[in-house]
């Protein structure tokens, strides 16, 4: 069995506890439910299920604690590679909607549920694509150079750091940004313009990030085509999209994550926007990441220079000239 089947199984596998765990709870919990009991018994399981039916939000952080944060922090060990992660930031927001939608204590209007739903599959299946066509269809065929570049900082301590920076965090970021699903299964009100214009962020963020991420991934391709042949690389992506924003794949996914606070915030939970300001706050600091790796590169960091003075970060505008970008770095 190749390395590629094995790491597919295991990935497949290995949210299997927490999917377990739930159907166990609400089989248990129908059960009690339809003998008219609750935990009043005194048994601990009795107990146990209880406190899931009134604790969803902590169940759901719980089950991440053991299943994701554990259990994917000692699969990585066993395969030196904190790959997996990648792949299920692409995933866990469809099952953490779907498991919101289908708790005992849910409560929702149907149509904007199944809006929202169907929104976070669309959403999930183009990441999922984007992520197995970047790898070129490889399971766990490296780890993203980020942990890569930690793992070499810290040498003989990334084992326990690792479980903090890798997996805590990412606890931290996807629960706190989901915050919004959890809302629009928790507050039943009618449809309004504002779910509309919810609808139109997300539409526009997960259209955007797809044909970013599509012209990125064939500029990747046409260079590789190019070193084959012997010939000179195109230095930088600065056709389509990128022409008007150095990271338009990032503003996308901004448009997503603040779209799904629109939801939240017309049903009377505007707080929520704490997970999304979060994750945008540490979106900068990878784009700082990210430039920075840029201009390491000797072959393009000049034009690369040019490319920054002359193109807007994030949000798509029209370029600068590069007259005027000298004058200014003048």
């Amino acid at each position: 069995m190749g390395s590629n089947l094995k790491n597919a199984i295991v990935a497949l596998l290995a949210p299997l506890p927490s999917v377990v765990f739930y159907l166990t709870f609400l089989k248990q919990y129908e059960e009690m439910a339809n003998a008219g009991g609750s935990g009043r018994g005194g048994s601990l399981a009795a107990a146990v299920w209880e406190w899931c039916f009134h604790h969803p939000l902590l169940l759901a952080n719980l089950l991440f604690l053991f299943n994701v944060n554990v259990l994917f922090w000692v699969l990585s060990h066993l395969q030196n590679s904190h790959w997996m992660i990648d792949l299920y930031w692409t995933v866990i927001p469809v099952m953490l909607v779907h498991y919101y939608a289908t708790h005992p204590l849910a409560q929702y209007n149907e149509r904007r549920s199944k809006i929202v739903i169907l929104l976070t599959w669309v959403w999930a299946i183009r990441l999922t694509h984007n992520y197995l066509r970047r790898e070129k269809w490889q399971w766990g065929a490296r780890e993203d150079w980020r942990f890569t570049d930690m793992r070499a900082q810290y040498g003989k301590n990334w084992w326990w750091i690792s479980f903090f920076a890798v997996y805590v965090s990412q606890q931290m970021f996807l629960i706190g940004v989901c915050l919004p699903l959890y809302v629009v299964h928790s507050v039943d009100k009618p449809l309004s313009i504002w779910d509309f214009v919810a609808v139109l962020f997300t539409v526009a963020g997960i259209t955007m990030a797809y044909f970013a991420d599509t012209q990125l991934h064939d500029f990747v391709i046409q260079n590789e085509k190019l070193k084959e042949m012997g010939k000179p690389v195109v230095v930088n992506l600065e056709s389509g999209l990128w022409h008007y924003s150095r990271h338009p794949n990032y503003f996308g996914e901004q448009l997503w994550w603040w779209g799904l606070v629109i939801f939240a915030w017309n049903l009377g939970e505007g707080w929520t926007f704490v997970g999304s300001l979060v994750n945008s706050l540490c979106l900068v600091y990878v784009t700082v990441l990210v430039e920075h790796r840029m201009l390491r590169r000797s072959y393009r960091a000049e034009a690369y220079k040019l490319y920054q003075r002359t193109t807007s970060v994030w949000f798509p505008w029209f370029k600068a000239s590069s007259e005027l970008a000298k004058e200014k770095t003048t």
